[in-house]
């Protein structure tokens, strides 16, 4: 599949940049600042690509801090996205620099995508609409550019479904009313334009998230969070939304996920 990925320079969005280059996907990394962009293992092996701090094309083409210089390297079989760089590794991989919060400005990376993924998230707790103002460029990029499929991150913290009474009654309504009011605010206003979007979206509601391997026995549940869901780690939840790409059942749906 073409994916185009938001939030790929940080965790989860490296992973999921990983994962799907290594299942074969064809991967387009959206990014404000590409020296930020981990090389994903599926490209440090012979043949791919390897640069540190940034992103070098096969024979050495590179340009200062990993990124193509104005107007991109051709290469054949490339998308025409000018400022790109894209190079041949097991699937596609494109790099794309651009402001998320600019519709005009990604159009074009998300014109050709049979998914478009979001691991975008906020900085820390304070006052933020990075996700909300985020959130609706890309809707409004989708629907300039005809793509359908959307996939987002949002948190187990917005919703109360399926929580036991203390998590329900106690825990939550503290973190809301505390130190994650602001996040818990941004997640909802985001999750808020997605359902409004009439795009085939998912909402995926993960609780803390660690670092650490795929473990591949994480659990899930639908519109409901998922009792004694505590983390998860970032490789879980990349391959989780990987999996539910093509799940005709996710679409207009939120899926909870948790060890």
């Amino acid at each position: 599949m073409k994916l185009t990925i938001f939030g790929a320079t940080g965790g989860t969005g490296a992973s999921l940049v990983g994962q799907a280059l290594a299942a074969g996907h064809q991967v387009t990394a959206v990014v404000r600042d590409p020296a930020r962009l981990a090389v994903p293992a599926a490209l440090a092996a012979p043949g791919g690509l390897a640069a540190p701090g940034g992103l070098a094309a096969p024979g050495g083409l590179a340009a200062p801090g990993g990124l193509a210089a104005p107007g991109g390297l051709d290469i054949p079989g490339a998308l025409d996205i000018p400022g790109a760089l894209t190079v041949p590794a097991r699937g596609q991989f494109l790099v794309v620099t651009a402001d998320v919060m600019q519709p005009a400005a990604i159009t074009a990376a998300v014109a050709s995508a049979d998914a478009v993924l979001s691991a975008l998230g906020p900085h820390g707790t304070g006052r933020t609409t990075v996700l909300r103002d985020s959130a609706r460029a890309i809707i409004e990029a989708m629907h300039e550019a005809g793509a359908s499929r959307l996939l987002t991150i949002s948190g187990s913290i917005v919703a109360d479904e399926g929580e036991g009474p203390f998590m329900r009654y106690l825990l939550k309504p503290a973190a809301r009313r505390t130190f994650l009011r602001h996040v818990c605010a941004d997640m909802r206003g985001a999750e808020d334009e997605v359902r409004a979007s009439q795009l085939d979206w998912t909402i995926i509601r993960p609780p803390r998230l660690t670092g650490g391997a795929a473990a591949g026995t994480y659990r899930t549940a639908i519109d409901s969070n998922l009792p004694r869901g505590l983390t998860i780690s970032r490789a879980d939840l990349a391959a989780c939304m990987l999996a539910l790409l093509d799940d005709a059942d996710t679409i207009g749906r939120h899926v909870a996920i948790a060890r």
